[in-house]
């Protein structure tokens, strides 16, 4: 029986959205670039954290208590106002923010991340310069998406068990069986005896079917799914490596895929809202907007430089239009390559304008990783081959010359079949 040509296109649909994870550079760019950010952000406050996010805050726990009550989110800043859980949860989260950096059991650290990240965030709401927003979003998204694919030190242990698997089968003849990976299953096991630890303390914002992250889906009940998940997924491949990890696989390819979409759909709304937004200002319309915040010693790290460049007329109004229009535009140039990537250069420049001109280096920085889901794969696969010759020039001391590796460095895209292992259980 032929297959109709709606039928043969739903097909090659499902094939497109299943058959593999989409932009793992990409995504390697975006978790690399929001632990970086997140991570340095932490850093540089840290003589001020207890301030900013801890008991020595205005924002008391009470009221960090009632305004997550009411508006559902989540925070385990709000278990105790202690000191010392409150310096546990902080350093905790520059460990995890380090480690999805580098791309260290992936899947349990983008999960650690996005912990840290709506822990301090949501502990005190008004600490923020916009580009605290975006991390927080992209905090829960990374979570679903299989970020460790590549340029991560997860790639480069299934690369290796892969090679010792391979080594195995062609010694004995059959299939190399998948490593135990003890430190995977004892750090699943004790996040899990944590999690359960805090739902019988009674610990606030632990319910399984009080609104959460979706309604009727609470906090505890989701983070239990997590764990759930990453259990099963290591079962299925220790066990059943056959028809059940072909599921999961797909599953997770879907997941995946679909959040890589929201991605992408959620920038085009940043800037198009943004754009639009400006537009309806008449500091916008009439070309000056620019030149206020220039003349504000707040944001004025140089203040020479911004009155340099804030008195020049036809710089303003040339940099106050063609913000609009960058911001407009963007999301109508996507289906255009050439166009799309001239616009998206145009904004990583003006947001590394903002960090060095304004003092939000932060921001700045949030909003360019966030742009880096749209940069092209041959840019990147590029200078990951660049970044890989100039490693082995810097660190070869002399040694045999070692083969090239493969564009992307030494993670092999088509071969890993997890976000950053094969046979791992958090990783």
């Amino acid at each position: 029986m032929t297959e109709t040509r709606l039928e043969q296109a739903v097909g090659r649909g499902f094939r497109l959205v299943t058959d593999r994870a989409m932009a793992p550079y990409q995504t390697a760019v975006v978790r690399i670039g929001f632990a970086a950010t997140w991570l340095l952000f932490l850093l540089r406050e840290w003589p001020h954290r207890a301030v900013l996010y801890g008991p020595d805050g205005p924002w008391s726990l009470g009221m960090a208590r009632r305004m997550l009550d009411g508006n559902h989110a989540f925070s385990v800043l709000t278990w105790s106002d202690g000191r010392g859980w409150f310096e546990c949860v902080y350093l905790l989260a520059i460990v995890a923010a380090a480690l999805l950096m580098v791309g260290w059991r992936t899947r349990t650290m983008s999960v650690l991340f996005m912990i840290g990240v709506l822990s301090l965030q949501n502990r005190s709401i008004f600490i923020g310069d916009g580009g605290d927003n975006i991390i927080h979003l992209m905090s829960m998204y990374l979570v679903l998406t299989r970020c460790g694919q590549v340029w991560s030190l997860d790639a480069r242990r299934a690369k290796r068990a892969a090679a010792r698997n391979a080594a195995a089968s062609a010694d004995s003849g059959a299939e190399g069986a998948p490593g135990r990976d003890l430190p995977g299953v004892l750090l699943w096991t004790v996040l899990g005896l944590a999690l359960a630890t805090a739902e019988l303390l009674g610990c606030h914002g632990l319910g399984w079917f009080e609104d959460g992250p979706f309604p009727n889906l609470g906090w505890g009940l989701a983070l239990w799914i997590l764990w759930a998940g990453h259990g099963l997924w290591w079962a299925a491949n220790r066990y059943a490596p056959g028809e059940p990890r072909t599921v999961l696989d797909v599953l997770a390819k879907l997941v995946h895929n679909g959040t890589l979409l929201v991605i992408m759909v959620e920038v085009c709304l940043v800037y198009a809202t943004a754009g639009w937004y400006k537009i309806q200002g008449s500091r916008w319309q009439d070309g000056t907007a620019v030149y206020y915040p220039m003349h504000l010693d707040y944001f004025s790290p140089w203040p020479e430089l911004s009155r340099l460049l804030g008195d020049s007329g036809l710089l303003v109004m040339l940099l106050t239009y063609g913000t609009v229009i960058v911001q407009v535009a963007f999301p109508f140039t996507l289906f255009n390559r050439r166009l799309k990537n001239v616009l998206l250069v145009a904004m990583i420049c003006e947001h590394l304008s903002i960090a060095f001109l304004l003092g939000l280096p932060f921001f700045s920085l949030a909003m360019i990783a966030a742009d880096a889901v749209f940069l092209p794969t041959n840019f990147l696969t590029w200078l990951s081959a660049r970044i890989s010759a100039l490693r082995r020039r810097l660190f070869s001391r002399g040694g045999p010359a070692r083969p090239a590796a493969a564009p992307g460095g030494d993670e092999p895209e088509a071969r890993t079949h997890g976000s950053g292992g094969g046979h791992t259980l958090v990783g």
